[in-house]
């Protein structure tokens, strides 16, 4: 008889062989899955974050402070502020206690953009920032004695110099926007511009008011609340005018020698640095002016964005300058970078409120802002008076 038991080997190799190739095929199809499912994982994730608001993705990958900042806006979450450090500075964004935080970098640049492109004296004005609450300057109201002298004379002493010191004290800026928390919980709502629009814009025209007319008291004081004398009798402390001859408006003949005049008041060292200022009503009417020849004394910038020009002098058309009206000082010129200081702290505070008027979040930001004129022989004004 045959024998069987090698048939029976063959049939148990056979699937043996088998059986390992299946599980050979069953691991590589399992791989293939996971590898499958790991490729639409990431699909799906790119595809949700190319859906989300360009807000949201911004706040993801922001800074820090950015984050940590938002978040405190839109609801009050403050524990991400504490202990963080602004712009690599050793002060601390944890301050409730002294009426608020620090706005992060990106907000307080924006805010200061807007101030310096505002139509305000601050654009030709000395800015600095300090740390301390004033911020004193010293000027020099004469000059040093010198003379000639031979190679064997003798040399007399010179004259001591004359030194003045202005102290600039530093006032509160407050601006208090509000909201309504369903648009804060909306996070396609940018709040960050929204804030610094609103504070800039408050900032802006309660700035541009005190440098020109503040009296001192809880703001700057400004070029008009000095004394104002004829600049024949000037003397330090005032600020020189001319007059127009005519009350309330220019004279009938040679209008513009009023223009002319207020020019050469100014020295010459100023005089080569100079910029008018005026309000928007009493920059129409002196565009209207001609020269002898007839030709007009104003002309318009040539580029975007360049000032225009009065006897080839820029012009910045400041609102809060007073109109053309008897025995108003309408316009004035000079060197404003030596002749007004603007100074200010480089922080600003925002301290949330949402009790005060519900349904709506109050947003209270301070800053601290001063300016003063620390140099009187470098303004003189124009006043529109018969003498």
């Amino acid at each position: 008889m045959p024998d069987g038991s090698a048939p029976m080997a063959e049939v148990k190799t056979a699937v043996a062989g088998f059986v390992t190739e299946f599980k050979m095929f069953r691991d590589q199809m399992t791989d293939r899955m996971k590898q499958q499912e790991s490729r639409m994982t990431m699909l799906d994730r790119k595809t949700h974050a190319g859906a989300r608001p360009a807000l949201a993705r911004d706040a993801d990958t922001g800074a820090p402070h950015q984050k940590a900042f938002g978040a405190y806006l839109r609801s009050g979450d403050d524990d991400a502020l504490r202990g963080l450090t602004l712009e690599g500075k050793a002060m601390s964004t944890s301050v409730a206690a002294d009426g608020g935080y620090l706005v992060d970098p990106q907000t307080s640049a924006a805010i200061q953009g807007v101030l310096h492109s505002a139509a305000s004296l601050r654009q030709v004005a000395n800015v600095v920032q300090v740390e301390a609450s004033s911020y004193d300057v010293l000027v020099d109201k004469s000059e040093v004695g010198s003379g000639w002298v031979t190679e064997t004379g003798s040399v007399s002493e010179s004259a001591t110099a004359q030194v003045d010191r202005i102290s600039i004290p530093l006032f509160e800026l407050a601006a208090l926007p509000k909201a309504s928390q369903r648009l804060l919980d909306d996070s396609a709502f940018d709040i960050e511009a929204w804030l610094a629009e609103r504070i800039a814009d408050k900032f802006a025209r309660s700035e541009a008011a005190s440098f020109i007319t503040g009296d001192g008291s809880d703001k700057p004081t400004g070029i008009l609340e000095h004394p104002q004398v004829v600049d024949t009798g000037w003397s330090w402390g005032n600020i020189g005018f001319i007059t127009t001859g005519v009350g309330g408006d220019f004279a009938a003949t040679d209008p513009a020698d009023a223009i002319i005049d207020l020019v050469y008041a100014l020295g010459a060292r100023y005089r080569a640095n100079g910029t008018f200022v005026m309000n928007s009503k009493t920059a129409g009417a002196v565009r209207k002016l001609k020269d002898g020849e007839g030709r007009f004394l104003w002309s318009d910038g040539l580029a975007a964005g360049e000032p225009a020009r009065l006897l080839g002098y820029p012009v910045l058309v400041a609102e809060d300058m007073p109109d053309m009206v008897t025995d108003a000082c309408a316009i004035a010129f000079g060197d404003f970078h030596a002749g007004y200081t603007v100074a200010e702290r480089p922080d600003l505070r925002v301290l949330r409120d949402p009790f005060s008027a519900k349904p709506h979040v109050l947003f209270y930001a301070t800053k601290r802002v001063g300016g003063d004129v620390t140099d009187f022989a470098a303004i003189k004004l124009l006043k529109f008076s018969a003498s």
